[in-house]
């Protein structure tokens, strides 16, 4: 991730796909033009380091030059298009290919038309390495594209955000969530998860999203996703991952404008973990952090059995069956420790001490996330 101005922006092309679609644009022009010496028109700004690169790939001679355009004012592509800087030599008879670093909605490729249609040049084609299909507005044919991508806004090579990013030799796309903390929170049975999740998410102001209960109210409201896990749970069967994952995505979805999420009881797997993954990155976010109250096991033993005085749970009552669910919890979750510890994201917490405490050691660590 990379910080311009006061945006976020995301990996999104590395620089040996770019690469590639450089010498492929490179090699279909070469052959259809043949043995004909073209001219390759750059604008700029954008494009000068598309066809510096590009121009070392043409297999042929061939001459260069450049005009430059205005259209952009911050992230937005304007619909007033200038000419600043315009051509120097007689084009007439010539075939002319625009070399273009991005075309989205195609406002400056109906000026370059313009332009070209009183230099009356033999051939008129248009390059661009980079193709938005979904914000072009215009019928004039694209003649070689390097890479299609979606209609969000990209910097680097040669692309800026106001001034910033055009030497970096990859391309990064904007990270549209802005700011936004998500944890999945960890704990063994009688660890206090329960407690401080909810004192977590009214301080950092997060969304607290608990698969039990995202479950039993599917299952209780009879929505399709809670009559479809039903369905597999009568049988006594697990619960596909897709279906917790749609119900997740739905809570996320309800709570859009959130700060953040704080994931309790998913995920429980690494298939789980990487469902998850990919839901958030389809949000433009990601798992910041997997907290784990760490806790020793006599001591969970003790307050579940004192918890099982008051509580009524049968399951709180019963030594043996406390320590299947301790034995259970730290054999799935060693598993999840791995995982995000591998993407620097684990992070161990001592869970012992009053309330207050274990929350001041929480915070601790999501303060300097």
């Amino acid at each position: 991730m990379i910080k311009l101005h006061d945006k976020y922006f995301k990996p999104f092309i590395s620089a040996k796909e770019i690469d590639a679609a450089m010498q492929r644009m490179a090699n279909d022009i070469a052959d259809d033009i043949g043995d004909e010496i073209p001219v390759f028109v750059g604008i700029l700004n954008g494009s000068f380091m598309v066809v510096s690169d590009f121009v070392k790939k043409y297999p042929k001679p061939c001459e260069v030059t450049f005009i430059k355009l205005a259209s952009y004012e911050g992230v937005k592509s304007t619909e007033d298009i200038q000419r600043l800087i315009g051509l120097t030599q007689d084009l007439t008879g010539r075939t002319v290919v625009i070399l273009e670093d991005i075309i989205d909605t195609g406002n400056t490729l109906a000026e370059v038309h313009r332009i070209f249609k009183n230099e009356e040049v033999k051939s008129l084609k248009i390059a661009t390495l980079f193709y938005k299909p979904e914000a072009y507005k215009k019928d004039f044919k694209l003649h070689y594209i390097g890479i299609e991508i979606p209609n969000k806004f990209i910097v680097g090579y040669g692309l800026d955000y106001n001034g910033l990013g055009r030497n970096i030799p990859e391309v990064y796309q904007i990270k549209e969530t802005q700011f936004m903390t998500n944890l999945v929170l960890f704990g063994p049975p009688g660890a206090g998860k329960g407690t401080q999740a909810e004192f977590l998410k009214d301080k950092y102001n997060l969304v607290h999203i608990s698969t039990g209960d995202v479950f039993r109210f599917n299952i209780k409201n009879e929505t399709a996703l809670g009559m479809l896990a039903k369905s597999y749970m009568d049988k006594g069967a697990l619960v596909p991952d897709q279906v917790t994952i749609d119900m997740l995505n739905a809570e996320v979805e309800k709570n859009s404008g959130a700060k953040g999420f704080i994931f309790d009881g998913f995920p429980r797997t690494n298939a789980q973990a990487e469902a998850l993954d990919k839901l958030l990155e389809s949000k433009d976010s990601s798992i910041n952090a997997m907290v784990a109250l760490e806790v020793d096991d006599e001591i969970l033993v003790e307050r579940l059995i004192g918890r099982g005085k008051t509580s009524g749970r049968a399951d709180d009552a019963d030594e043996s069956i406390i320590r299947n669910r301790i034995k259970e919890y730290y054999d799935k979750t060693a598993i999840l420790k791995d995982y995000y510890s591998a993407q620097n994201k684990y992070y161990g917490v001592d869970g012992v001490g009053s309330i207050e405490d274990i929350t001041v050691r929480l915070s601790g660590v999501i303060d300097k996330l």
